[in-house]
């Protein structure tokens, strides 16, 4: 029987604080590129009201030559708190865009310091900056004078094994100005392949008093509460875990709170949030949309019989129709299985 530690259960039964913002939840859900969009977000909110969401990770320099903020900035009113999170290497672009976000309604400014992709590497960007703390700090210090909300940063454990500078980095960010850190456990020599070092993330904890936050192989209740004890960590963000499952976040907000367990949703359940999930994607974007669903659906199918046929089909969608005939027939034949 999965349950809370007394020393657990005091030590998160407050409000996390970042900075001037107070959070009633200690569960965030990450920002994703291509995924946490305002749909995606809209879904996880209604299973976890208080938690932080973030935005896609949007790129500073991009910034500086639009006339009309991208459709990845837009925040719904009613979904905060609410974060932002920008990347590039250069502290004035990043400090430019960090005005624009706070205009949009971010609660909170997060600096990614994480991302492993090479596109966004080779440009300084991302986890690069884990080579280069002196820039990163100065980022950290210039984005913190240019806002008036808090500066947060995601990172990982380093470049690789060979450089691993978790405890170090994190220390000057936070003497930089940061009022929260999240860690990945993964060097970005890893990706998001091998185990999680949750190990680090007690280290880096231990040295700093700021919020940390504690990222990587979150993929259940039960994985959070490990992960929290094993840590001291202030709190979890979920990730590849809430793809296809937007209930997690609340789930382990959930349990954190209360103590019980929420039901997990059924199978039919789930394909019917997929259904929800496509209609409001082909709504807000159109075919572009529709596309963009093709991946979520198939994170959706998964765990039954027929799930491999279903996800075939579902990568190849042309319209919000064919889609939702497709669920349709898999909800169907879950039907006929149960009764």
């Amino acid at each position: 029987m999965l349950t809370l530690s007394p020393a657990l259960q005091a030590r998160l039964s407050k409000p996390l604080q970042i900075g001037s913002v107070t959070v009633n939840s200690r569960v965030l859900q990450s920002p994703l590129s291509g995924v946490t969009d305002l749909i995606f977000r809209r879904l996880v909110r209604r299973h976890a009201p208080n938690s932080m969401l973030y935005t896609e990770m949007v790129s500073a320099a991009e910034l500086r030559h639009v006339r009309q903020l991208p459709q990845i900035m837009e925040i719904d009113p009613d979904e905060r708190p609410i974060s932002i999170q920008l990347f590039d290497c250069r502290p004035d672009f990043l400090a430019e865009a960090a005005r624009k976000a706070v205009d949009q309604g971010a609660d909170t400014i997060d600096i990614n310091m994480g991302c492993p992709v090479n596109k966004i590497t080779k440009n300084g960007g991302g986890s690069s900056l884990l080579r280069d703390p002196a820039t990163a700090a100065r980022i950290v210090e210039t984005v913190s004078q240019a806002v008036d909300v808090p500066v947060t940063v995601k990172t990982r454990t380093g470049w690789s094994e060979q450089e691993i500078n978790a405890v170090n980095f994190a220390q000057q960010m936070a003497t930089a100005g940061a009022q929260m850190l999240t860690l990945h456990g993964r060097t970005r020599a890893q990706g998001y392949t091998g185990q999680a070092n949750w190990d680090w993330i007690a280290q880096v904890k231990a040295a700093l008093d700021i919020p940390v936050i504690a990222n990587g192989d979150i993929f259940s209740v039960a994985a959070a509460i490990q992960c929290l004890e094993q840590t001291g960590a202030d709190g979890v963000m979920c990730s590849r875990g809430t793809l296809g499952y937007p209930f997690l976040v609340g789930e382990i907000d959930h349990f954190l709170k209360t103590g019980q367990l929420r039901p997990a949703p059924s199978r039919v359940e789930q394909l019917r949030c997929a259904q929800e999930h496509l209609a409001l994607l082909g709504e807000y974007k159109g075919l572009r949309g529709v596309r963009q669903a093709r991946k979520h659906m198939t994170w959706y199918a998964k765990g039954f019989e027929g799930a491999a046929e279903l996800r075939d089909r579902l990568c190849r969608i042309e319209s919000v129709e064919q889609g939702h005939q497709f669920l349709e027939q898999a909800i169907a034949q879950l039907g006929r299985e149960a009764a």
